[in-house]
């Protein structure tokens, strides 16, 4: 799996996981406190999101962090 393709499940998994909640970018970015253009990069596997981004995403969707790697 390239660098590439990572970025983009990972973004997948958190838009999957998002729309569980039925939240919006803007209710994610509020409660991990980020701004919605953040979320929408992370989501579009446009940046190499942290570790320490998926643990405050994880947190904010009240899933394990390992949720966010599963595919």
């Amino acid at each position: 799996m390239t660098k590439d393709e990572l970025k983009r499940k990972i973004g997948k998994r958190i838009v999957e996981l998002r729309l569980e909640k039925g939240w919006s970018q803007s209710d994610l970015a509020r409660a991990c406190e980020k701004d919605r253009q953040a979320i929408e990069k992370l989501e579009n596997g446009k940046v190499n999101p942290t570790l320490y981004s998926l643990l405050e995403i994880s947190k904010a969707l009240e899933v394990p962090l390992k949720k966010l790697v599963e595919f």
